[in-house]
């Protein structure tokens, strides 16, 4: 999306095509539809929806979810209509007390120079905004034009708060800070300090922080209860490893975070073979605090079985130059080839764990390079 919309530098846009490219691609079978989007947008389809005016109750959110070409057309429209209502309301006072037809120098008008739709239509305008151009002017002679002054007054204040209001929330909306935080376009599962860790790259673009920022991780797959319950998109939540025992996060250069898969993780039980069989989505929420405007802001994506890689790991994108940290964006999504078991975590804890799989690793290869060594001198 990103890339798209040309928010990140060309340099970048090239290593993600680069990513297209270079990253390895599993056939599998067809999948099913994704519950987020890469981009963030859920994909989900309201239907059925019979008490429509659920939403007439929260007019200012209807309004500030609307399209742009619908806010400003109910913009312009609720102007012009209370122009021409109030326009219609002082044709009407000035017809009832007669000034439309000609008097005498000792007549006194409700309001004075109007002479037709078109000169009330003026006045209303002028009355609602606050020009006052002089030429028509309210007299004490009618309290109903008095009334109707005050009520314009007000129903125009009341019209300016609310859709100046909605122009205000939807230009500076929490989605439009989440176009620059980033994540990585894949997801890894390797071995990082002796354990399997599922990790992702994400990132800040601008230089304001997102403050209190917090990374929320979900499963999303079929699951079926014990009473034989179908349950389609069955959301598990799965902790993030930080030390501090929570999920906030100092996001001031890009971040890996690990998951680490342990019994307590409903990726226990995948290896790599399943890994590509399995129906699993996996969204990630990062929630946090705008630094400059104090608005809370929301970025998502997920990552299908397939944008899952097993036995990668992200190359660092940090690096010391002239006394500062410099980031390198162009290795954002990039990912190597490591060693790492084909099993799942389940299996790897009851071998004993990667110190007992690398024993016997390094003992099959010493039994290997010594029959290598017989077999040779025998020849």
């Amino acid at each position: 999306m990103l890339s798209r919309k040309g928010l990140i530098p060309e340099d970048y846009l090239l290593t993600r095509l680069a990513e297209d490219v270079l990253q390895p691609k599993f056939k599998t079978k067809q999948r099913k539809a994704r519950f987020v989007a890469k981009n963030g947008t859920c994909n989900v389809a309201h239907t059925n929806i019979r008490e429509q005016g659920r939403f007439l109750q929260d007019v200012f959110t209807t309004l500030v979810d609307l399209k742009w070409l619908h806010t400003l057309l109910i913009f312009t429209m609720s102007f012009l209509c209370s122009w021409l209502l109030f326009g219609m309301i002082w044709w009407l006072i000035a017809f009832a007390h007669g000034d439309l037809d000609q008097k005498g120098d000792d007549f006194v008008p409700c309001v004075t120079d109007i002479h037709s739709f078109s000169s009330a239509f003026l006045f209303s305008i002028e009355v609602q905004v606050t020009i006052g151009f002089g030429g028509r002017v309210i007299t004490e002679e009618c309290v109903s034009a008095i009334v109707i002054l005050i009520l314009q007054n007000i129903v125009g204040l009341v019209i300016n708060a609310i859709m100046l209001g909605c122009i205000f929330m939807k230009t500076a909306q929490a989605n439009r800070r989440a176009e620059t935080l980033i994540f990585s376009k894949h997801a890894v599962i390797t071995v990082r300090n002796n354990k399997l860790c599922f990790m992702f790259r994400l990132g800040d673009l601008r230089k304001s922080m997102i403050i209190s920022a917090t990374v929320h991780v979900q499963v999303v797959r079929k699951t079926v209860t014990n009473e034989g319950e179908i349950v389609p998109l069955d959301q598990i939540d799965i902790q993030m490893d930080n030390p501090v025992g929570t999920n906030s996060i100092f996001l001031v250069s890009p971040l890996i975070i690990s998951h680490v898969i342990d019994k307590n993780s409903p990726l226990y039980d995948l290896s790599a073979a399943d890994l590509q069989q399995e129906d699993i989505e996996v969204i990630v929420v990062l929630e946090g605090v705008v630094e400059t405007t104090g608005i809370t802001t929301q970025a998502r994506t997920s990552y299908l079985s397939d944008e899952i890689l097993w036995g990668h790991r992200f190359v660092p994108t940090v690096s010391e130059e002239d006394g500062m940290y410099a980031v390198d964006y162009s290795k954002f999504g990039n990912t190597v080839k490591v060693a790492t078991p084909s099993c799942s975590a389940r299996a790897l804890d009851e071998a004993g764990g990667m110190e007992s799989v690398r024993l016997k690793e390094s003992s099959g290869a010493s039994v290997r390079r010594r029959t290598r060594h017989q077999d040779t001198k025998e020849l």
